[in-house]
């Protein structure tokens, strides 16, 4: 089932437990895991990825967890913030004293018997993505609506035209609209000016357009100055179920989602002797990858290696282009179509 919580930091210096709490949450279907093993890496992640929550344990290498715990709970976005810990009499001996009841607790032992889907799963934490649909094509939204569904998303609306799509977005407030960019009534590019008054007016509404052709101009026009809560999809897309379906997740969650095709063929486009001709072919894997708007974690699964080499490689990257080392998604995307973006000129 698809969730809004997409993301979830899990701070832990055991290895064998940053293993079990993955599966678990992998298994509860989160969409981002990330896993650090210090209260330093734990705190830089967070202000990053912004996780709808995090899990801690109380005795890290570095400091305190209660005090960390505090710490990630008074962010802006309010994590939901649980501890951890093997030891539960320490854990009675050094907390209790002083605990604050609005951080949960539930001992490591209990994780395997549904602790932790229990803490994580409140109403005020989780629910479905709400989307909303905007197609003229009566048989490809009814397509879309379906698959949407099928994946656990809770399509709120949908719509046929441009101006009802507007309407109905301000109406819904859904997590991430998805919208044709071609639609009437005058049947140009209705959607993605509709797309863009939305993110005018609601920039807390994710965006995802499809498009019938490819148009990096499109994607350009949409992203603007913020690839926060946007993707750019071509409709055939939508038949690789899983690929489109983690795009909506991803946009809902304020990730961005930029189609293959087009980072490819920018790509492709680039200067010769220019920067990009530095990249090793790797670096240009991770570089497309990372355009199109996937994390450290997806572009190591997706090429079968490590986050570690990920990280490595990215910052190669970034090093070599003269860009500005970034953590968050959406400004490593940014970056990387700042990029892409001159070397076509």
């Amino acid at each position: 089932m698809a969730f809004v919580l997409l993301t979830v930091l899990v701070v832990d210096d055991d290895p064998a437990f940053l293993r079990l709490a993955t599966r678990i949450l992998g298994e509860m279907g989160v969409a981002e895991i990330v896993a650090t093993t210090t209260a330093a890496a734990a705190t830089v992640e967070a202000r990053a990825k912004r996780p709808q929550a995090v899990l801690v344990d109380v005795g890290l290498p570095d400091r305190d967890g209660v005090d960390l715990a505090k710490e990630l709970v008074a962010l802006p976005w309010s994590p939901r913030v649980v501890l951890t810990s093997a030891d539960n009499d320490a854990v009675s001996a050094i907390i209790y004293p002083e605990y604050d009841s609005s951080l949960p607790f539930v001992p490591k032992e209990e994780l395997v018997n549904g602790g932790l889907r229990s803490l994580l799963m409140g109403d005020s934490v989780v629910r479905p993505v709400r989307v909303l649909v905007g197609e003229d094509d009566v048989l490809l939204r009814a397509g879309i609506v379906r698959l949407l569904a099928e994946a656990g998303f809770e399509v709120v609306a949908q719509a046929g035209d441009a101006e009802d799509f507007l309407r109905k977005a301000f109406v819904y407030q859904p997590d991430v609209a998805v919208v044709d960019i071609q639609m009437p009534p005058g049947h140009g590019d209705d959607g993605l000016r509709a797309a863009l008054e939305l993110r005018m007016h609601r920039p807390g509404t994710g965006v995802l357009v499809l498009s019938q052709y490819y148009e990096d101009q499109y994607a350009v026009d949409l992203i603007g100055e913020s690839a926060e809560g946007v993707g750019y999809l071509l409709k055939e897309r939508v038949g690789d179920v899983e690929a489109f379906t983690d795009a909506v997740a991803r946009v809902a969650a304020g990730g961005s989602a930029l189609d293959p095709e087009v980072v490819g063929r920018m790509l492709g486009r680039r200067r010769r002797g220019g920067p990009l001709d530095s990249l090793s072919l790797r670096e240009r894997d991770v570089l497309a990858q990372l355009a199109e708007g996937k994390s450290n974690q997806g572009i190591a699964e997706a090429l079968l290696v490590t986050t570690a080499a990920i990280e490595k490689h990215v910052t190669n990257i970034f090093s070599k282009l003269g860009l500005e080392t970034s953590p968050t998604g959406h400004r490593r995307v940014l970056a990387a179509l700042a990029y892409l973006r001159e070397s076509r000129r």
